[in-house]
Parts: structure tokens; sequence; C-alpha cells
């Protein structure tokens, strides 16, 4: 992965370092790595080291049509047969367990075209200066949780305007967004981004602006990782 994704806002509005994770909602490793890094930060935040998170877009299926495919046909025909699939998704859902979540992936059947949540995603960090912080983290969450545990199809508007609802935000008026369109171009332009930048794994991470591992690392891994680079950056500006 080359060092610097130049795409992605390096400095955050409260001056924090600031965290990008390169993701798609429908990666089980993102959101077992969103938990490992909420562990990290809390090993970090003892040491008196804060940090910004934020969510830049990527697309596991790039190719999924816009209303998406039958999960089982499309894992199927991607892995091979039912039963690799089915193997698979008994192995994220124990790699879950041990980071204290309870998959359900057989509440799913539908893998989403996930542009529409992206959209909401990079609106959420949009928001936050007039919302609140944390407002992307916290609607990556619910939109983990929709998609992996409750079994929801992330790729339908109503799906993703309760999601965004439940965190504060107006119902009407994010439903009046996705069936404008705004923001799909940026979310392609940052999806190809990634990509020139190296991404070809997600999660990815980057800390103002440089890329530093890629994958559900155990926390302290993570806790290290950025702990050096911080210090390291900061003796790069001194």
């Amino acid at each position: 992965m080359n060092d610097q994704l130049p795409e992605i806002e390096q400095t955050s509005t409260d001056g924090l370092p600031r965290i990008d994770i390169v993701s798609d909602v429908i990666c089980p490793w993102c959101y077992i790595g969103k938990r490992q890094l909420e562990r990290a930060l809390a090993l970090l935040a003892a040491e008196g080291l804060a940090f910004s998170v934020h969510w830049a877009p990527f697309q596991l299926n790039p190719d999924m049509p816009a209303g998406g495919a039958n999960r089982q046909e499309y894992r199927t025909a991607k892995f091979g047969s039912l039963e690799k699939s089915r193997a698979l998704d008994a192995r994220i859902t124990d790699a879950a367990v041990a980071a204290g979540l309870q998959f359900h992936l057989e509440r799913s059947t539908r893998t989403p075209n996930t542009v529409d949540a992206h959209r909401l995603v990079l609106l959420a960090g949009h928001l936050e200066p007039q919302t609140r912080a944390g407002l992307q983290n916290e609607l990556m969450e619910t939109l983990f949780q929709a998609y992996f545990i409750d079994g929801k199809d992330i790729g339908e508007h109503a799906v993703l305007a309760d999601a965004a609802a439940a965190r504060g935000l107006d119902r009407d008026a994010i439903v009046a967004f996705l069936a404008s369109g705004d923001a799909r171009e940026p979310v392609l332009a940052a999806d190809t981004v990634a990509r020139e930048a190296g991404v070809n794994g997600v999660p990815s991470f980057f800390l103002d602006g440089n890329g530093l591992f890629s994958g559900a690392l155990p926390p302290e891994q993570m806790a290290e990782a950025f702990r050096r680079a911080h210090h390291l950056l900061r003796a790069r500006a001194a």
C-alpha cells in the first residue's frame, strides 16, 4: 500500500490526529476491525492520545447490479460452491465472536450494491461540523449492525433512511438525498483513489493521510501502529 491517500482529508476539524478507515459496509472484517480499533483507541486514550475517526468508501463488489443480488446465489458463484460460502460464513462468525460481535449471516438474503450506503456515510461526514463529532462513526455502526446482525438489505433506501433516523438525522431529508443521486460521483471517485493508492483489501487504516496497515489487527498491534506513526509524524513536523 502506498503511504499517501491524497483525496482523503488529512486534517480534522477538531484538531486531533485523523484516522481514516477505507472500508465497505458489507465487509465483515471491517466491522470486526471497528471493534478492534475501539479497544486500541481506549489503550491510547489511557496514555493521553486521542484521535478522530473517519470512514472512506471502497466497493468489494464494484460490478454489483444497482438492485443487488440474491446472497446465496451470488456467493455460490463467487466462491465456487454453497458449501465453501457457508464455511467462510462460519469462519467469520467465529472471528466476530472473538471480537464481541454476534453475526447472524443466515438472516441475510441479499448482497447489496453499497454505493448508496457510502453516499449516506459521506453525507454524515460532511454534516459532522453542523451536528456532532462522531456522527459518521455512529452511522457505520448502525449500518454494520443492520447488515451483519439484523440481516437487512442496506441497499434499500428505506433501510438506509431508518439507519440515519436512528442516529438523529431527518428521515424525510435523507429519503430525498438518496433519491437525488447526490454524492454518487464523489463516492465512486474516492473508491478509485483508494485503489490507485494501493488499497486492495479492507479495512485499510490511514493516519493523517499516511497508509499504515490493512486488516482487523488485534487491539495491541493497532495501538502500537498508531502510537509509532503519531510520534513519527509529530517528529517530522517539529
